[in-house]
């Protein structure tokens, strides 16, 4: 069976390293809590993320999303420019950016 993924809007924010914006970003959502979805530094730069499938790992240059759940995963660069795109209207107030969309 195929099947097409319904389209949704979600939030991006491009991590670059800088873990206190993420968590920033993070805490700007009404209904985030950090112990559900909780990030932290893990080796140098890259920042562990706690998702709903377990432990996963973002890079610097690494996108996180925020899914329709509220929760929170990274996504390889090449994978989020094959299967996002900019929506029409205003950018995020939340401090994300979209670079390369």
């Amino acid at each position: 069976m195929k099947v097409r993924k319904l389209p949704v809007e979600v939030d991006a924010f491009r991590y670059t390293g800088d873990v206190d914006a993420v968590i920033a970003w993070k805490r700007s959502f009404a209904d985030y809590d950090p112990a559900r979805c909780p990030m932290s530094p893990f080796a140098g730069y890259c920042l562990s993320i706690g998702t709903l499938e377990g432990e996963h790992i973002a890079s610097p240059g690494d996108w996180i999303i925020r899914g329709v759940q509220g929760e929170f995963y990274p996504c390889k660069p090449d994978i989020f420019e094959a299967t996002c795109e900019r929506v029409e209207g205003p950018a995020t107030t939340r401090g994300g950016h979209a670079e390369g969309l």
